[in-house]
């Protein structure tokens, strides 16, 4: 079954999009994507070349959200979300939802109700690197840019993002996979990739700007201490992503408690968080929840143009109850309560053990909000949830081939192995392709397979009814190096 083509699902992807980057002197043409206007005079010296993104609806979703008094779901995610392609916007002034939410966002910010947890202690930034927080200026943008390109999308309860800059030579990309409502990644969508820019005011300008290189090591001395630098970058650059999501759980449960009196299905809404930053050859990973990034690499020693294997790595930890360290953590962090994990769930609820919002899980008061079925009886000791994020660098390698970034549902049918199997076999064969869309197509043919339905019968049964088959699925695949196989990125509908 896998392989093969489907054309009726076209309808159906409602996230498609495509980027690449543009040519020069590395050989890769120069061009546009449909509805992507190409940039010549930027050079491409970055460690990705295109991207593809897509993703398929099965969760009926009410466009319900009320968060900040209706300006997530009625201001901010229209003007974002560009489903069909990239669009270039200038950095500061198109992307600054802190102006837009001053009125209520920036007040909850100085009265939380909570402060933020400690940063993971394996992840110290040294503290000559950072500077007093402050209110950054319009000038300010996320890792100096001036201009960007911007696509995201909404699929379901799956809200997707992802923001470029080649003059900088770096990528962004987020997967926020949403449950019991949307509210969590509406939130998010709108307002975490803002708080991450505003967070990277810490970082001091210069090593902000400083990007190592072997050839500037003069002797053994000065490469030491380029070492030194470079790790400590890499440090700040978790803790700021650490902290920009500290900061959006405080707001967002903030809020949750100021609207849960009108809204109390708010306290249950919750969301995994799946973010990736590609910065020069580094690639960070931020991941809560049960979303993967897994990156296809040749083995060592095998040349990616020849006929290398391709093996499957996993750069983020899977926050179930089905991981043993993460059961016998939840066990160990609540010796007084005998029942933490009820029916393979944490107190019968969520499969997840670390998640985005889910109040009630993580106070009482939340929960005591909910009636009936709804309310966790015996929460002894919350929070039961953790918003503790894994945090993870990989320096990618010329060895390295692409990543693909997912929300769960796309492993609910594929493995590693296998995703990175069918889109290498279709990058090989089809250039100029769109890998993303591609492996939805073959998830969609798996899923009708498993519930013995045609294709066709699968994509006509609505969303909502058609969760009992498959979950929202969101997937981007980054294409890394400079001398990729294919020319141009996806053709998007």
């Amino acid at each position: 079954m896998l392989g093969e083509d489907i054309n009726d699902s076209e309808g159906e992807i409602k996230v498609s999009f495509g980027y690449q980057c543009n040519g020069g002197d590395d050989g890769i043409p120069s061009g546009s994507v449909k509805g992507v206007e190409s940039r010549s005079d930027i050079p491409r010296n970055g460690s990705f070349s295109c991207l593809s993104g897509a993703a398929l609806s099965a969760n009926a979703t009410l466009a319900n959200t009320n968060i900040c008094n209706g300006l997530i779901g009625s201001d901010i995610l229209p003007s974002l979300d560009s489903p069909n392609s990239f669009r270039r916007v200038p950095s500061s002034p198109s992307l600054s939802r802190l102006d837009i939410l001053s009125s209520s966002l920036q007040s909850s910010m100085s009265n939380l109700s909570c402060s933020p947890p400690s940063p993971v202690g394996s992840y110290e930034t040294d503290s000559y690197m950072l500077k007093t927080m402050s209110v950054p200026t319009r000038s300010d943008s996320f890792l100096n840019a001036v201009e960007v390109q911007v696509a995201g999308g909404a699929a379901g309860e799956d809200r997707v993002q992802a923001v470029c800059s080649e003059e900088n030579e770096w990528l962004f990309c987020a997967i926020y996979d949403g449950f019991n409502g949307r509210d969590a990644a509406d939130f998010l969508a709108g307002t975490l990739y803002e708080t991450i820019m505003f967070n990277f005011n810490l970082l001091d300008s210069e090593s902000k700007q400083y990007v190592p290189s072997i050839d500037a090591a003069s002797d053994e001395s000065s490469y030491s201490e380029m070492e030194v630098s470079s790790r400590s970058f890499r440090n700040g650059v978790l803790d700021i992503l650490l902290r920009a999501l500290s900061q959006a759980e405080n707001d967002f449960l903030y809020m949750v408690e100021q609207e849960m009196e009108d809204r109390p299905d708010l306290v249950s809404v919750g969301s995994c968080v799946l973010v990736m930053l590609l910065h020069g050859n580094n690639l960070y990973t931020l991941n809560l929840g049960d979303s993967r990034a897994v990156l296809a690499t040749f083995d060592e020693g095998n040349d990616m143009d020849q006929s290398g294997r391709l093996k499957a790595i996993q750069l983020t930890d899977s926050h179930t109850v089905d991981n043993e360290l993460e059961r016998t953590r939840l066990l160990s962090e609540h010796p007084d309560d005998s029942m933490p994990v009820i029916a393979g769930k944490v107190k019968g609820k969520l499969k997840v053990t670390r998640a985005f919002g889910v109040g009630y899980l993580k106070k009482k008061k939340l929960n005591d909000a909910l009636m009936g079925i709804l309310r966790v009886r015996n929460l002894i000791s919350p929070p039961y949830i953790s918003t503790e994020p894994s945090l993870n660098v990989h320096e990618i390698s010329k060895s390295d081939h692409f990543v693909i970034i997912g929300s769960d549902g796309l492993f609910d049918f594929l493995s590693n192995e296998e995703a990175v199997k069918l889109v290498h076999s279709y990058i090989s064969s089809n250039p100029s392709g769109d890998p993303a869309k591609f492996l939805l197509e073959q998830l969609v043919i798996k899923a009708a397979h498993s519930a013995g339905f045609s294709k066709g019968e699968l994509l006509n049964i609505p969303a909502g009814r058609r969760r009992k088959y498959h979950d929202d699925v969101t997937v981007i695949v980054i294409i890394l190096g400079t001398n990729h196989r294919t020319s141009k990125a996806s053709t998007c509908i």
